[in-house]
């Protein structure tokens, strides 16, 4: 599984990419730009192996620029120089050194007889070299021409010439040399539009990472906080984004699930309280109105002789012993649910303590008319550590649920056994009852739980004696489970670890 990425590095890494992405994006577009637009220099100016400091050097551009009309001038000023005093000649060169940032001056003697600027350059006439002057003071002179600096810089070449009655003069091509090249302004306009665009793809590019990363996970978080709020829990959150924001995705979809898992709870504590309410509100209902049958009987003389008189107490004895048990029963529920049951674990002998209450239970199931039968194949000095209270209970209540269900139209019949299996005591309850159909036996140590034959109002119950007795012997270190046949019968068994001394070596 892959990791998310943590916020920490990937703010780390936002920051160089921010910083190395547009120099390094910026750098290969220039260096494309540039390498076209040398191409250009090299094709329109006739620029050989142009480099960099061609793009740069405007006054080697646009001294390549003129050449053509240079050649041109001084091929007219060998042979017919009469030609300069044409001034729509000189015109029609003029406006074509305006597309090379350069104009066009003629000066016969010391006379100026055209210019082609707007303005008369009068402080660059001054500074202009004389007829046959081939260095000046005035200015830096080459075979590509002269430079004049200060405030002027200006790139002038100059072409001398005689007309046919000996007068001297000279033509003279000056160039405006910080005039930018159009290929120069094509390169920085094309590079400001191409800097502005890897800008806003780098911003775009590192919202998006950083959104998906983060905001996008906070909004669902935030959405789903929002139907958390409303009570819906129907749904979940899968981790992404960042480390952090990933961790904090799986602990609040964990949370989200415990949170359900305890509403669904809760659902279900209310409706076995409700199911509770109703079974113990129903066996309670059941001994109170025999009672009030039989104490009106006797207020109203039916209880005429002393047998009658004798079954009606006895009758009422038994539905308040019937009330007491379901009282003691959901007392101990209570108890049960909140983990406060009350143990006092001791050593107890198993074979006087089943004697005991095989005695006991023997003397009850007879007063109900079911046949007992007692089997101990346990060694008389095997003990356990238990609640003796508590395990009579377990027996008790499995007893009661068997008598329960028992067909009354037969002979009833419970068996306990008690045997020694190894490491534990194990305890067998049988009874010849209506038997637990397969697909009800595993739930049957469930809290409420009921099968469908148990249903009929008849029975009664409350439906927790047997999680009851589940709830005892997982407490105990044992385990309680069953197997039956439908109209066959049952067999409850309950395992209790026996005790054994640990010997110290000394």
């Amino acid at each position: 599984m892959v990791r998310s990425v943590k916020l920490k590095t990937r703010i780390i890494i936002s920051f160089f990419i921010i910083i190395l992405e547009p120099l390094i994006c910026t750098a290969a577009a220039f260096w494309g730009f540039s390498q076209y637009q040398l191409k250009m220099l090299e094709k329109q100016y006739g620029i050989e192996n142009a480099t960099y400091e061609s793009l740069s050097n405007t006054a080697e551009v646009i001294n390549n620029m003129t050449n053509d009309i240079e050649m041109e001038l001084r091929n007219i000023a060998q042979n017919t120089p009469g030609k300069f005093e044409s001034l729509e000649y000189l015109a029609q060169v003029n406006e074509e050194l305006k597309e090379m940032h350069s104009y066009l001056l003629v000066r016969k003697e010391d006379q100026v007889t055209y210019y082609g600027c707007e303005a008369y350059p009068s402080e660059l006439v001054k500074r202009l070299p004389g007829y046959s002057d081939k260095n000046t003071d005035s200015g830096i002179s080459n075979n590509d021409g002269f430079y004049l600096g200060g405030h002027l810089q200006s790139l002038v070449k100059q072409i001398n010439f005689k007309t046919e009655d000996k007068t001297e003069g000279s033509v003279f091509i000056i160039s405006n040399i910080f005039k930018t090249l159009p290929q120069i302004e094509e390169l920085i306009r094309s590079m400001m539009v191409t800097a502005v665009l890897i800008l806003i793809v780098t911003g775009l590019v590192l919202t998006w990472w950083i959104y998906r990363g983060v905001i996008a996970p906070l909004d669902k978080l935030r959405t789903a906080t929002q139907k958390i709020k409303e009570g819906n829990l129907d749904f979940s959150i899968v981790p992404e984004g960042v480390s952090e924001i990933s961790d904090l995705c799986r602990d609040f979809e964990e949370m989200r699930y415990r949170l359900k898992e305890t509403s669904e709870e809760k659902i279900q504590f209310d409706k076995e309280n409700k199911e509770l309410i109703s079974n113990i509100s129903h066996d309670l209902k059941t001994p109170i109105t025999a009672i009030k049958g039989y104490v009106e009987g006797i207020m109203d003389g039916v209880a005429n002789t002393p047998e009658k008189m004798d079954k009606y107490i006895h009758t009422i004895y038994n539905k308040a012993n019937d009330m007491d048990r379901l009282i003691n029963e959901l007392t101990f529920y209570s108890k049960m649910d909140t983990n406060r049951i009350p143990y006092t674990f001791n050593k107890i002998s198993v074979t006087e303590f089943f004697d005991d209450c095989a005695e006991e239970l023997g003397m009850e199931l007879e007063s109900k008319g079911v046949h007992f039968t007692y089997s101990n194949y346990v060694e008389p000095d095997v003990v356990v550590i238990a609640d003796a209270e508590q395990i009579k209970r377990v027996i008790n209540n499995i007893t009661s649920n068997s008598i329960k269900y028992m067909d009354s139209t037969r002979e009833r019949r419970i068996n306990l056994r008690v045997k020694d299996v190894g490491d534990f005591i194990q305890a067998e309850i049988e009874d010849n009852g209506k038997g637990i159909a397969a697909k009800d036996l595993p739930n049957i140590f469930d809290r409420f739980y009921r099968t469908d034959a148990s249903r009929n109002s008849s029975k009664g119950g409350s439906g927790i004696g047997l999680s009851i007795v589940k709830k005892i012997m997982e407490d105990h270190g044992g385990k309680v489970w069953a197997t039956s046949k439908e109209n066959i019968g049952t067999v409850m068994y309950f395992v209790l670890r026996k005790y054994q001394e640990v010997p110290i070596n000394e």
